[in-house]
């Protein structure tokens, strides 16, 4: 999804992309979009647990409710500092190369 508008010199208007399967494409059949898996290193970009790095042990497929009401992905880090566990949105996450 893309909400750029422009107001001069053209018009762009706010746009959804849907990808349509064709034969001989094959279909994503994992939940694991961007490299995340169990085992993967990374850090979180975002308050409460800014900087904080763990790595991956739970990565639940069903969307969660957040405080704003927003319905998000998340998975469970522990971190490497205090073995505690945390849940967050994957959107909150970077993964760290290794």
């Amino acid at each position: 999804m893309s909400g750029a508008t422009q107001i001069r010199a053209g018009v762009m208007r706010p746009e959804i992309l849907i990808p349509v399967e064709t034969a001989g494409t094959t279909r994503r059949t994992d939940d694991h979009a961007g490299g995340l898996e169990i085992g993967s290193l990374l850090r979180v970009i975002r308050q409460p647990y800014f900087g904080r790095i763990g790595r991956v042990v739970e990565l639940p497929p069903e969307l969660q409710p957040l405080e704003s009401e927003a319905h998000v992905r998340v998975l469970t880090v522990e971190f490497a500092d205090d073995r505690s566990r945390a849940v967050v949105p994957r959107a909150n996450v970077e993964l760290i190369a290794g």
